[in-house]
């Protein structure tokens, strides 16, 4: 509570201000087709979208049984981010303050009750339109599966043990994935502590030394690699799936002589699953890599099969050519690909 002084000298409580994604900011967000509640954001991705046509699933369906069209991608720090990474094709020009204090955020609740009814405005533009399947549009606005990544780094939200234990309670839900870069580290810790970890957590594995880390990631913490290494080594300890997410880029991390590195952060982590996927050339990452920094299909499963060779704990697990991805599977520490439903 903050207490301020009236005009007759009387001291008077006053409700903190929440954080507002700024007008101008929040109308570019809007033009940009993403719904957007006072800090946090939600969006319809575009195999969610290619879903409501028939025209493919997302790739995390392929891998996890994860139901494309039912899944809902948001963010409860749209614009927040302790990295400014070359490769991140979300709006990071518009990150302004790496804060976040208590007072100043929405609950949980209001967060997603807030953002289900942007999303729900995004679906119903769907119907209009006699080529989508009416069926997946109905079950659309009743998401089963939750993807707390969008833009922005979620672990900066200060309330997301009791976010993710909201979803949890919700009858339909049936998973909820949560991705890091990894520079929060005690958030992470908390949500062990506080039986709130997703039901898969994501680490942001895109340099195998301190030099590529700085040029890749941008961070601005000066302690960065040692924080994202806290999270790498917790890894093996937490009681969720785990998942390192290696994104290659040509010139930047994809060279063979880092594949020993890599190898030795896979063991480090222990994580039950990697996915190696190159760079894709989309949104506002293309102000800064080129076309050319895409990594061809061939060249993403040489990179996945040279890994398993230095470290043989992982086989690989399957792929997803249209995404250039080819995800390992740990065979020590196996868990059943696909996600079943909350009991």
């Amino acid at each position: 509570m903050i207490f301020s002084m009236s005009c007759s000298g009387e001291v008077v409580e006053k409700e903190p201000e929440l954080i507002q994604i700024r007008p101008s900011i929040v109308k570019q967000l809007k033009k940009a087709k993403y719904g957007v509640s006072d800090h946090s954001t939600v969006e319809l991705c575009h195999w969610t979208k290619k879903s409501f046509r028939g025209e493919g699933t997302c790739y995390k369906h392929k891998f996890y049984g994860i139901s494309t069209h039912r899944c809902m991608e948001f963010s409860p720090a749209g614009m927040y981010c302790e990295n400014r990474c070359v490769y991140c094709w979300r709006p990071m020009e518009f990150y302004e303050t790496m804060e976040m204090k208590p007072e100043n955020v929405a609950e949980p609740e209001e967060i997603m009750t807030n953002l289900m009814a942007e999303r729900r405005k995004l679906i119903m533009g769907h119907y209009g339109d006699p080529n989508q399947d009416k069926k997946k549009l109905d079950e659309s606005l009743l998401p089963s599966h939750y993807s707390i990544s969008l833009s922005g780094e979620p672990t900066m939200y200060p309330k997301l043990p009791e976010l993710i234990k909201y979803l949890k309670s919700l009858e339909a839900t049936k998973s909820i994935f949560l991705v890091t870069n990894g520079q929060e580290p005690d958030m992470i810790q908390k949500l062990g502590d506080e039986n709130a970890l997703p039901t898969q957590l994501y680490l942001s594995t895109n340099a195998a030394d301190y030099k590529s880390f700085l040029k890749i990631n941008r961070p601005r913490y000066d302690d960065s690699w040692e924080r994202w290494n806290r999270t790498l080594k917790m890894l093996s300890t937490l009681d969720t799936r785990t998942v390192l997410r290696l994104t290659l880029i040509r010139g930047y991390n994809d060279n063979e002589k880092m594949i020993p590195a890599f190898a030795s952060l896979l063991r480090q982590s222990n994580a039950h699953f990697v996915e190696i996927k190159s760079y894709m050339h989309i949104g506002r990452s293309t102000n800064r890599l080129e076309h050319s920094d895409m990594l061809e299909m061939d060249e993403v499963r040489c990179f996945a099969n040279k890994l398993t060779q230095e470290n043989n704990t992982f086989t690989v697990m399957d792929e997803s050519e249209i995404s250039r991805i080819v995800i390992l599977q740990n065979k020590k520490r196996f868990v059943d690909r696909f996600i079943p439903a909350y009991s």
